[in-house]
């Protein structure tokens, strides 16, 4: 949106609510106006914390559609042409996006398309939602040839364009040198559990905190939690495996938390996007889950720990062995995105 802005492109920002919290602060820190359409209602939207949410959630934005979609299709037409509903990443969100976008026939763009494990249950939902925008999308953005084969593989309609990497590397650029907001050790590592998948398994969310809290005392832990995970931890009783040298913090809008990455000595995180961040700035990091759809750093500063703590025990013993040069400055694939939706309009 950035980019697009600085070509003097216009656009419009819809917005699903899925996530509420936050939204406002993170445009706002980008520098991105707020939302000129709301797809739900005022009053009727709240935080998707629970998979119980979705259903209902959903139904309501395709009313919305159906009921105004004239005046959705004007919106996107206002330029003359057809329009392009650009979505990005592998959540609902992603897929009402491109349902909406052909419901109303327009193009739709995919960024961040090309991703995936081959098992449709790790991760889930997020490898069927990439497959079912594939289906969708007529414009794909891969961020490596790796992605674009498999786009190839899957034989998919439309064009398949290689940023060369995800828009993450955009992000964090801008993100380098901001102050953090939250006070911090010299010397700390990041943690980040919040996965529907995880927090569901109580063996398993229960392991791994308490194979954390055993490492804490060599390198200060910051946990960034959510309400799902908080009152998870809750649940289980685990809050006292939590001190000055295990803390949980608030999670924070994107752009507050970034700089927090930056700094952080290693990272331990269910999240295949922290990954590719971690790729990319060279931070040893720990991918506590089965399966990951991103490649970026395996076998480099990444480790993925196939959901077992013994190997995320290892890991914690020596993390610098894992640590790798920053390739931070190499690609700039936002750029490449708003120049080839403009030449598209």
């Amino acid at each position: 949106m950035r980019e697009l802005q600085q070509l003097h492109e216009p656009f419009e920002l819809w917005s699903t609510a899925q996530h509420v919290t936050g939204v406002a602060e993170t445009l706002a820190d980008l520098a991105i106006p707020a939302a000129d359409l709301e797809l739900v209602r005022s009053g009727a939207t709240s935080h998707i914390t629970k998979s119980l949410q979705v259903p209902p959630w959903m139904l309501r934005i395709a009313a919305y559609a159906v009921r105004n979609r004239r005046e959705l299709r004007r919106r996107l037409r206002s330029g003359g042409s057809r329009g392009v509903v650009v979505v990005h990443g592998d959540t609902f969100s992603t897929v009402l996006g491109a349902l909406l976008g052909r419901f109303l026939g327009a193009r739709v763009a995919h960024v961040e398309a090309g991703l995936r494990t081959g098992s449709l249950r790790n991760p889930f939902p997020e490898e069927a939602n990439r497959r079912i925008v594939a289906k969708l999308a007529t414009i794909h953005f891969a961020p490596t040839e790796r992605e674009v084969r498999n786009l190839k593989a899957e034989r998919v309609r439309g064009e398949i364009i290689e940023t060369g990497a995800n828009t993450v590397v955009d992000a964090l650029r801008l993100a380098e040198h901001e102050d953090v907001d939250v006070e911090l050790p010299p010397v700390f590592g990041l943690v980040t559990l919040h996965r529907f998948e995880l927090l569901r398994q109580a063996g398993q969310f229960e392991a791994i905190l308490r194979t954390l809290a055993e490492h804490r005392h060599a390198v200060p832990l910051v946990m960034v939690a959510g309400k799902s995970e908080r009152d998870r931890i809750t649940e289980l009783g685990l809050d006292p495996l939590f001190d000055a040298d295990f803390r949980l913090i608030d999670k924070r809008p994107y752009a507050a938390f970034l700089p927090i990455l930056v700094r952080a000595h290693f990272v331990v995180t269910d999240s295949g996007g922290l990954q590719e961040e971690c790729a990319v700035l060279g931070i040893p990091c720990a991918v506590h889950r089965e399966r990951t759809e991103r490649y970026q750093g395996i076998g480099e500063n990444v480790l993925l720990t196939r959901m077992d703590t013994a190997v995320l025990s290892s890991f914690l013993g020596d993390t610098e062995a894992y640590r790798r040069p920053s390739t931070l400055d190499r690609y700039e694939p936002s750029r490449i995105i708003a120049s080839q939706l403009v030449g598209d309009l």
